[in-house]
């Protein structure tokens, strides 16, 4: 078995928190042969929450799970960390726009990066999931100033899940025979799922651009905001199982299957470098994660790809003083 790794989770308490630890201490993230070290990180109201997360994980007995730390210190959260899962941000209330809530989390990032930046290993695979997470990511690498943009990305994982999930349910068949449908840009409504390269059952998915820009976009868009109205809370099972997807790609490969990862970008496509903006890409098996950078993009990818950049620009330009 292998030597243990650190995997630091934020806001470790609370929804997706919950749901993700189980996943996490049970291999399906890292692997079967792969024991972990838990450093869970609360704010300090939430500690006694969090010492109930840790008494059920002792409880479950997970044989991968090889010691387990609860704190409200990033410093000894992100201590020598090899993965850090940026779960916990301020959710926004019904007075906030988007705008506001950009702006109430930024500082949060500022201290979550500077103190990745000073505690993790510096190959720390960093992925950021509290909303707005694009932004929320850019903030957190712009002041962890040690550290290559290569570690940080922000999760557009559910976005995908999401789209393969209608594709499959439109086509009939399992969703594990819908392949390579990806996203573009930001964790948004605004976001765009390309199936330019997705196949179905092995072959071209063959659906009509009608029902692809229309029902379908709509469909993938507003999934969060639907899964509120019908169960009366947001989704985070599968927000965490996203992000379990998203970090055992990078972490062991996707197998040549294109996967979506907001990355800072260094100019693909167009899009203004150090933008956290979502690709294409393809992870290798030791972890180097490559853009797929020969996709034919058509006049509507085109336009909702510059959606995307116009949104993501004024959220960056909302918190420069951050940067």
């Amino acid at each position: 078995m292998n030597a243990p790794i650190r995997v630091a989770i934020t806001g470790a308490a609370g929804n997706i928190g919950y749901a993700l630890l189980w996943r996490i201490a049970s291999g399906d993230c890292f692997g079967a042969d792969q024991p972990v070290i838990l450093q869970l990180l609360e704010i300090p109201p939430g500690m006694e929450r969090l010492n109930g997360v840790i008494m059920e994980l002792q409880d479950s007995a997970f044989g991968l799970v090889h010691g387990i730390v609860g704190t409200s210190d990033p410093a000894v959260a992100f201590k020598d960390a090899d993965a850090v899962f940026l779960v916990g941000s301020r959710p926004r209330s019904k007075d906030m726009d988007r705008a506001d809530l950009v702006k109430a989390n930024g500082p949060i990032f500022v201290g979550q990066g500077n103190a990745i930046n000073d505690n993790a290993k510096k190959t720390v695979k960093v992925i950021t999931v509290g909303n707005p997470c694009n932004t929320n990511c850019l903030i957190a690498n712009a002041n962890a100033k040690d550290l290559d943009d290569s570690c940080f990305t922000a999760m557009t994982r559910l976005d995908q899940n999401r789209a393969a999930g209608q594709l499959a349910v439109k086509a009939g068949t399992p969703v594990v025979n819908v392949q390579d449908v990806f996203i573009w840009g930001n964790h948004a409504d605004t976001m765009y799922p390309d199936t330019s390269r997705c196949t179905i059952n092995g072959e071209a998915h063959g659906l009509d651009d009608e029902w692809l820009q229309g029902e379908f976009l709509k469909t993938v868009a507003t999934r969060g905001k639907a899964i509120i109205v019908a169960r009366g809370a947001s989704s985070a099972a599968s927000a965490a199982n996203a992000a379990v997807d998203h970090m055992h790609d990078w972490w062991s490969g996707s197998n040549g299957r294109i996967v979506s990862m907001a990355l800072v970008s260094q100019g693909w496509y167009g899009v203004p470098k150090g933008l956290v903006f979502s690709f294409p890409v393809i992870v290798s098996a030791d972890g180097v994660v490559t853009v797929v950078e020969d996709i034919d993009v058509g006049e509507f990818a085109r336009d909702k790809i510059a959606q995307n950049v116009a949104a993501l620009s004024g959220e960056r330009e909302a918190v420069s003083d951050l940067l």
